[in-house]
C-alpha cells in the first residue's frame, strides 16, 4: 500500500514533470523526445525509483547517456528517493494517461491504424529486435548502435562511394592491409551511418568478437572519471582487451593533452597487437586543431578517406531509399524539389522527408504533393533562402582566391579567374533556392554555363583533393 501511496501522489508526478522539463532544456527537443520522452513513472520501493522504458535498447541507450543525470536530479527533488532504476515495460494504456490530450490522440491513431505505411511501424522494430538479440552482450564501454545504420540502408554515390569500399573491406576482413580507417566529412554525410555500419557487420559476422563504438567525448568522460576515482588499470585493460576500437568525432579532443597522451598509447597497444581501429572526424588527420603531432601521424599512417558533399543525383537516392523504408509513395517532383532545396546535410534532407509524411498520415490524410510539401516546410525552406545569398557567395569566393567580384562577373577566361567563377556557381546551386538562369544573370552568363560549371566542379572535387578542400572550407564559411 505504501507503495502505491508514493506513486499516486500528485507531489511525486509534479516531480517528474519538473524533471522531465529540465532534462528537455539541457538535452534539447529532438533528443529528449526521442530518448527521454517515452519514460513513464514505475513502482517505488525501499527507495528505488522505477522508470519505464519501452524497449531494451531504449533502455541501454538511456542508461548510458542519462542515468546518471536523472538521479542526480532525483535526489534533490525528493530525498526518499535513493536511487533509479530503469526497467523494460511496455507503454499501458494507464502509462498513456501521463502523456498530453494531443499526445493521447496521436497515439491512439498509431496503434489503431493497421496500415502497414506508417512511419511508425515501418522496420525499425524488427531492426531494433535483432540489435538486441546481436548485441545482447556488447561491452559496456559501448553505446548503443542506431538499427537503421547498416550497409544495406547507405546509399552510395561518387562522392561517398571510396569510403564505403573502405568501409566495407574492414568490415569483411579480419586482416586488412590498412590500419585505422580513418574516415571524415562534413556534418552530416554519413560518416557515422558507416562507423555505425561496420560494427552491425561485424558482430553479425562474429557475435564473439568485442567490439567498443564511443564518441571521442565518452571516451574523455570515461578516462577523467578513471582519473578522479584512481582507476585509471581498470581503465586501461579495458580499452586495450577489444577486437575493434571504434572512436567517433575524434576532433574533440583537441587541446586535451593528458587524453591524448592515454589515447596514444591505447592506439600503439591496440595496433601493435593487430586490433582493429576506425575513427571518423570533420577533418583529415593533419587538418586536426589541438591534436599533438605524433598522434595525427598514428591517425594517418592507414587509410584515410573522405566523404565529399553530396550531388543531386546522391540526395535524389537517399530520399527514394528513405521513402521505400519506411513504405510510403512520394512523388518523384517532391523528392526533386527536396534534393534542390537542401543540400548540405543529409540528416536534415531525410528530417525533411519524415516530416512531411508525418503530416501527411497523422494530420491531413492527404496524399504528398508539391504544394503541401512546400507548405510544411515553409519554416525550413526559409531558413535555407536566408543562409546565403549568391552576392555574398560571389564575394567569400572572391576574398578567397584574391580576385574582385568584378573579375568574376567579367568575360576573362584566365584559369585564375574562370576557377572560381565555376566554385562560385556550383555553391550558387548548392547552397540557394535560386534557378540556373538567375544564378547565370548573377554572373552575366546564361543558364548552360552554370549548369557546366556545376558539373565540373562536381568531377573536379573528386579528382582534385586541393580543390576539394577549397570547396569544402568555403562551404563551411557560407554556412556559419
Amino acid at each position: 500500500m505504501a507503495e502505491e501511496a508514493i506513486i499516486n501522489n500528485s507531489s511525486v508526478q509534479d516531480q517528474w514533470g519538473q524533471i522531465c522539463s529540465q532534462l528537455k532544456t539541457e538535452v534539447g527537443d529532438t533528443a529528449f523526445d526521442s530518448w527521454l520522452k517515452p519514460l513513464t513513472l514505475g513502482s517505488f520501493n525501499d527507495g528505488v525509483m522505477n522508470i519505464c522504458v519501452p524497449t531494451r535498447f531504449m533502455r541501454n541507450w538511456v542508461i548510458t547517456h542519462y542515468s546518471e543525470r536523472i538521479h542526480k536530479i532525483w535526489e534533490k527533488k525528493n530525498p526518499e528517493i535513493k536511487s533509479v532504476n530503469f526497467v523494460v515495460q511496455a507503454v499501458n494504456d494507464e502509462a498513456k494517461g501521463l502523456y498530453s490530450p494531443t499526445c493521447r490522440s496521436l497515439l491512439k491513431k498509431i496503434t489503431s491504424t493497421p496500415t502497414p505505411t506508417n512511419i511508425y511501424q515501418s522496420g525499425a522494430s524488427a531492426l531494433t529486435s535483432n540489435a538486441n538479440e546481436v548485441f545482447a552482450n556488447a561491452d559496456p564501454l559501448s553505446v548503443p548502435l542506431n538499427p537503421q545504420y547498416t550497409f544495406d540502408n547507405f546509399v552510395v554515390g561518387k562522392t561517398n562511394e571510396f569510403a564505403y569500399a573502405a568501409a566495407r573491406k574492414v568490415a569483411e576482413s579480419r586482416n586488412v592491409s590498412f590500419n585505422p580507417l580513418f574516415l571524415y566529412s562534413g556534418v552530416g554525410l554519413g560518416k557515422t551511418h558507416l562507423m555505425h555500419a561496420i560494427a552491425w557487420h561485424i558482430k553479425q559476422q562474429d557475435p564473439s568478437r568485442n567490439i567498443v563504438y564511443l564518441s571521442a567525448e565518452k571516451f574523455m568522460y570515461k578516462f577523467v572519471r578513471a582519473l578522479r576515482y584512481k582507476d585509471t588499470t581498470a581503465f586501461k585493460e579495458q580499452f586495450r582487451s577489444v577486437d575493434v576500437l571504434m572512436v567517433d568525432d575524434v576532433q574533440f579532443m583537441g587541446g586535451k593533452d593528458t587524453t591524448q597522451e592515454e589515447f596514444f598509447y591505447t592506439f600503439n597497444s591496440l595496433i601493435e597487437e593487430g586490433r582493429q581501429i576506425i575513427i571518423s572526424a570533420d577533418k583529415s588527420p593533419a587538418d586536426l586543431e589541438g591534436i599533438e603531432t605524433r598522434l595525427k601521424s598514428r591517425l594517418g599512417c592507414g587509410l584515410v578517406a573522405d566523404i565529399h558533399p553530396t550531388d543531386f543525383d546522391l540526395r535524389m537516392g537517399i530520399l527514394q531509399n528513405k521513402a521505400k523504408q519506411l513504405g510510403v509513395e512520394v512523388p518523384e517532383k517532391v523528392c526533386e524539389f527536396l534534393a534542390q532545396k537542401i543540400t548540405s546535410n543529409i540528416r536534415e534532407l531525410e528530417g525533411a522527408l519524415r516530416r512531411v509524411i508525418a503530416h501527411s498520415q497523422l494530420l491531413s490524410g492527404k496524399e504528398i504533393t508539391l504544394d503541401m510539401t512546400q507548405d510544411v516546410l515553409k519554416d525550413m525552406l526559409r531558413s535555407y533562402d536566408r543562409r546565403t545569398t549568391i552576392d555574398e557567395i560571389q564575394k567569400k569566393v572572391a576574398e578567397h582566391f584574391n580576385i574582385s567580384v568584378k573579375e568574376m562577373q567579367s568575360s576573362r577566361r584566365a584559369r585564375t579567374v574562370a576557377r572560381p567563377r565555376q566554385i562560385a556557381m556550383y555553391l550558387a546551386k548548392q547552397l540557394t533556392s535560386r534557378s540556373l538562369p538567375e544564378i547565370g544573370r548573377k554572373f552575366d552568363r546564361d543558364h548552360t554555363t552554370v549548369m557546366h560549371a556545376v558539373r565540373k566542379v562536381e568531377e573536379l572535387v573528386l579528382e582534385d583533393k586541393s580543390l576539394a578542400e577549397d570547396v569544402e572550407a568555403l562551404r563551411r564559411i557560407l554556412e556559419a
